[in-house]
C-alpha cells in the first residue's frame, strides 16, 4: 500500500477536517443533516486515517535509508500514529452517540467528540506539516514512488539542477558547470539538457564559442515553441559575448517574426537594434 499513501492522507485529511467542523456545527441543534453528516465523514476518516498508518509504514523503507533522513521518517510516523489514535477516540464517541441517540446524554457525547475532534486536527496538523517537511525538505518518497527508474532518474536531474543554481549564486562556476556536464552526460538525448549544457558554457565558463558549439548539436523539436524561444536567446546571447551582434539581432528577428506575441523577444531586439544601429527592416 506503500505507492497510495500521497492520495489516502489526503482523503483523510480532507474527511476529518470537514467531520470535526461539521460536528462542531451540530452542536447548534440545525440544520438536521449536520450531525449524521459529521458521524459518516468522521468515521470514514478516521478509517482512512488507520490505511494511512499501514500505507505510510509500507513506504517508510527506503525512504529512511537515504542518509539524514531517518529522524524526519520517524517523527512523521509518530505524528501519523498519534492522529490515527485520537481519531479513534473520536470515532468510539461517535459510535456512542449513535448507540444514545434517544438519550439525553447524546448532547454531551456530541460535545466530548467536538473537543477531541478539534484536538485531534492539531495532531493531525502536525502530521501533515512533518508529511511535508519530509518530502519538501528531504525529498521523501520523489522519484521512486512509482518503482519506475526513469523517476529516479528525474529526481536526480532535479537535484544536479538545484545544486548547479546554488553553486552559481554563490560563485562557485566550476561547481556548477561540474554538476551540468554531469546532467549532460547522463542524459544526452534530453534538448532541455542541452540547452542547460549550452547555457553552462555561457555563464559558468565564460565560453560563448563552446556555448553555440553545444546549441548546433541540439535537436530542437520543432513543434516545441518554448524551447525555440529558448534556444535563441541562448543563441543571440553566445552570439552577442562573442562580440557578434548582428548575428546576434538576425537570429531574433527571425524568432520575433514568427512568434510575435513574444514581447520578451520584441523587447530584446529593439535593444539589439539600438547598440548595433541597426534599421527597421
Amino acid at each position: 500500500m506503500g505507492a497510495y499513501h500521497p492520495q489516502i492522507v489526503h482523503f483523510a485529511i480532507a474527511l476529518l477536517v470537514v467531520g470535526v467542523l461539521l460536528r462542531l456545527v451540530s452542536l447548534a441543534r440545525r440544520p438536521a443533516f449536520v450531525s449524521p453528516a459529521a458521524t459518516l465523514l468522521i468515521l470514514l476518516g478516521t478509517g482512512a486515517s488507520v490505511l494511512a498508518v499501514r500505507s505510510g509504514t509500507d513506504a517508510h523503507g527506503p525512504v529512511e535509508r537515504v542518509p539524514g533522513a531517518r529522524a524526519a521518517v520517524v517523527e512523521h510516523e509518530e505524528w501519523g500514529e498519534r492522529a490515527r489514535n485520537v481519531f479513534l477516540a473520536v470515532a468510539a464517541l461517535e459510535v456512542l452517540g449513535l448507540v444514545l441517540r434517544r438519550s439525553p446524554r447524546l448532547r454531551l457525547v456530541q460535545a466530548a467528540s467536538a473537543v477531541v475532534g478539534v484536538a485531534g486536527l492539531w495532531v493531525l496538523y502536525q502530521a501533515g506539516d512533518h508529511g511535508g517537511r519530509l518530502v519538501y525538505s528531504y525529498a521523501g518518497g520523489v522519484g521512486i514512488r512509482s518503482g519506475a527508474p526513469e523517476d529516479v532518474g528525474r529526481l536526480l536531474l532535479a537535484g544536479l539542477y538545484h545544486q548547479a543554481q546554488l553553486d552559481r549564486r554563490a560563485g562557485r562556476s566550476a561547481e556548477a558547470a561540474a554538476l551540468i556536464d554531469e546532467a549532460a552526460r547522463r542524459f544526452p538525448n534530453d534538448p532541455e539538457v542541452g540547452l542547460l549544457a549550452a547555457e553552462s558554457h555561457l555563464l559558468d565558463r565564460r565560453d560563448p564559442a563552446a556555448a553555440l558549439a553545444a546549441l548546433d548539436r541540439i535537436s530542437v523539436p520543432a513543434s516545441s515553441a518554448f524551447l525555440r524561444v529558448r534556444a535563441g536567446h541562448l543563441r543571440a546571447d553566445a552570439l552577442e559575448a562573442s562580440g557578434d551582434r548582428a548575428g546576434a539581432l538576425a537570429v531574433l528577428q527571425k524568432l520575433a517574426e514568427e512568434f510575435p506575441a513574444n514581447a520578451r523577444l520584441r523587447q530584446r531586439v529593439e535593444q539589439l537594434r539600438g547598440q548595433t544601429g541597426a534599421s527597421q527592416p
